[in-house]
């Protein structure tokens, strides 16, 4: 008979794409880091009641898992770790999650609490066989299906792994490789306030680009190659570049039609307010934006011009 743990807890970062996003749905190199200090975080206890309930209060939801339809993403998530496990019989258990990612910003929220509840669950069934990394980012690309449409899959891989990696989605197998940072990078997020849908966004960009395919697969091919410089500048410690790069990538993803006015309006009061690059980060149509700082001063001087824009939220992360 299996030994379940009593009560189990798994966290996942956000993420944050700074190099890429779209393009990396076509093959094209992208670039994403995590974003440590906010997380998903689920935990598994038993219950009483001879049930599996999933209990969100962020989204105030308190469901018994057996009442979800397929496409419910907390309750795949809980599906994937049992046939993964080829468990027939559904646990007594309570899932609680919560979560620090504000959603539909383009900072991972569902792949985070996808993944904390994989996580948090193989724990609690005592398999260690499903809490691998690559076990965790596999099943979580399942669920980012139901949030993304066609997912390019640097979502689960930077929320499983929790490190900054080098992605291409290719076949067989995505290029998946962790890369040196030689000088920190720190980045200034910023919040539009905006809630965006990514399945949308990556929808418009997926019709645009079939009705102008070689238009677009210019824009992608180069979105990939500074991708690839942004790599190298990273590698190098040139600051400067990455934020000269930064501010290019915007540019492309403002021709895809995935920029705002509200991604504008900040990008552009970072840049006033002398970040040394800035974009929008993510699927875009809202969310989030990222400015790169140099120094104390200068994230004091953006973070405030941010606030006076709008932003709604504002944050700081270091990639070191």
């Amino acid at each position: 008979m299996t030994e379940f743990n009593p009560i189990t807890e798994a966290t996942a970062p956000g993420k944050i794409i700074l190099f890429g996003e779209h393009a990396v749905v076509y093959g094209r190199p992208a670039i994403a880091a995590p974003i440590s200090q906010l997380r998903a975080r689920a935990t598994v206890s038993p219950s009483s009641s001879n049930n599996c309930y999933l209990i969100a209060p962020d989204l105030n939801r308190h469901n018994r898992l057996q009442d979800l339809p397929d496409d419910d993403a907390l309750a795949l998530a809980a599906r994937l770790v049992l046939k993964a496990g080829q468990i027939e019989t559904i646990p007594d258990v309570t899932i609680r999650v919560n979560s620090q990612i504000p959603i539909a910003s383009g900072m991972g929220s569902g792949a985070a609490i996808a993944a904390a509840i994989i996580r948090a669950l193989a724990q609690h069934l005592n398999r260690a066989d499903l809490q691998s990394n690559e076990m965790v980012s596999a099943l979580t690309y399942e669920v980012e299906k139901i949030h993304h449409g066609t997912p390019s899959g640097i979502d689960n891989t930077v929320v499983a792994y929790e490190q900054p990696i080098y992605f291409v989605r290719q076949s067989p197998q995505n290029q998946i490789e962790p890369f040196t940072v030689a000088a920190p990078l720190r980045f200034v997020v910023a919040d539009t306030g905006v809630r965006s849908s990514t399945k949308v966004a990556v929808g418009d960009v997926r019709r645009q680009y079939s009705q102008q395919p070689a238009q677009f697969a210019r824009i992608f091919d180069e979105c990939g190659r500074i991708a690839q410089d942004a790599r190298q500048a990273i590698e190098a410690g040139d600051v400067q570049r990455v934020g000269q790069l930064m501010t290019k990538n915007h540019a492309w993803l403002q021709t895809m039609t995935v920029s705002s006015p509200e991604l504008d309006n900040l990008v552009a009061a970072a840049l006033q307010a002398g970040a040394l690059g800035a974009k929008l980060s993510g699927a875009g149509r809202g969310g989030n934006m990222l400015a790169l700082v140099e120094n104390a001063e200068m994230e004091t001087a953006v973070r405030a011009a941010l606030t006076q824009a709008g932003a709604t939220a504002v944050l700081t992360t270091v990639l070191s």
